[in-house]
């Protein structure tokens, strides 16, 4: 018996008239259906399922060239004539920058030295409490937990001071800094600081890249933080005391999901220089970035958030799917 492979059996080869007219028949077909593929190329149109003609291929997609002419929303940086218009009325200094988390894209605005944190370094002080306690594989205390969760929801300086400690100090501090690749940061060498009155871990500077930087340690997934770490983290910033919900979630929609960090600190004893800083993630209605405001030289707390306030609703604006 044969295989499916096997030599054809020479008595069933067809006889050389009938060879002719299966050649002639081939033609035939041939023909018909060259004819039929001129009239009806392949990726034509075809009738819809619905009976209307739909579009062909060609149709449906946009030239090359028109492709090449439109650019996405989110390429364009947020930081455009009314954002400096807005600031040019503004007084005081202004550092920002954004992260789209969309597009993996980072825009700045303002030149200037680092500024002070004020309570914006309440963020890292928890991140670097969260950085060792992963590193050990333990959790957080009861107490711990308190604390963390009244600097960060209610920024209270005392367990800000408590925790600051609890971390080692400035030396905790930038040896997580450093970890983290935050290159403009300094952290505070003293918390009872001559001739100031308020906690001294606020005299920590920063820039706004050095910040965003320690907002990706909680979005992202890294090596410093674990998962469960930066929902905690998150948590704690979303749900932060009604009264302190301004700066970057200024002009963004309720339904919107805003974890945020703010600080606020005068520099002088006659209170008419503000520090004034806000930090945090915006995430809803298409749009994911990560932004972090420095301001100083404020005549007043309000005047800050205010310009604070007010340069996030521009952003929220320009950064539309």
């Amino acid at each position: 018996m044969s295989g499916r492979h096997g030599r054809r059996d020479p008595s069933r080869l067809p006889s050389p008239a009938a060879a002719l007219a299966a050649a002639f028949l081939l033609a035939v077909v041939v023909s018909i259906v060259v004819f039929k593929l001129a009239h009806h190329p392949a990726g034509g149109a075809r009738p819809a399922a619905n009976g209307s003609q739909a579009p062909s291929e060609a149709a449906a997609r946009p030239s090359s060239t028109a492709v090449a002419s439109v650019t996405p929303a989110a390429a364009r940086s947020p930081f455009n004539a009314a954002t400096a218009s807005f600031l040019d009325g503004r007084s005081g200094t202004v550092l920002a920058a954004v992260y789209d988390l969309r597009t993996n894209q980072t825009w700045t605005i303002g030149t200037g030295p680092p500024q002070d944190e004020a309570s914006v370094v309440k963020l890292d002080i928890l991140e670097t409490l969260l950085a060792q306690r992963s590193k050990t594989g333990a959790t957080l205390s009861a107490s711990d937990s308190a604390l963390a969760r009244s600097m960060i929801e209610d920024s209270s300086n005392d367990s800000a001071t408590s925790l600051w400690d609890a971390v080692g100090g400035g030396t905790g501090i930038g040896s997580f800094n450093a970890a983290a690749g935050l290159t403009r940061t300094t952290p505070s060498s003293c918390v009872q600081c001559a001739n100031f009155p308020w906690p001294g871990w606020g005299l920590t500077t920063t820039v706004p890249a050095d910040q965003l930087a320690l907002l990706r340690e909680i979005v992202q997934p890294g090596q410093l933080l674990t998962r469960a770490q930066q929902s905690y983290a998150l948590g704690l910033m979303e749900n932060v005391t009604s009264s302190q919900r301004w700066g970057v979630s200024g002009g963004v929609p309720s339904a919107v999901t805003v974890a945020l960090k703010n600080g606020w600190l005068p520099l002088n004893a006659a209170q008419t220089n503000w520090q004034v800083n806000s930090v945090g993630w915006v995430s809803g209605q298409g749009r994911d970035y990560l932004v972090a405001v420095l301001t100083t030289g404020n005549a007043t707390e309000q005047y800050g958030i205010d310009t604070i306030s007010g340069l996030s609703a521009l952003l929220w604006q320009h950064l539309e799917p």
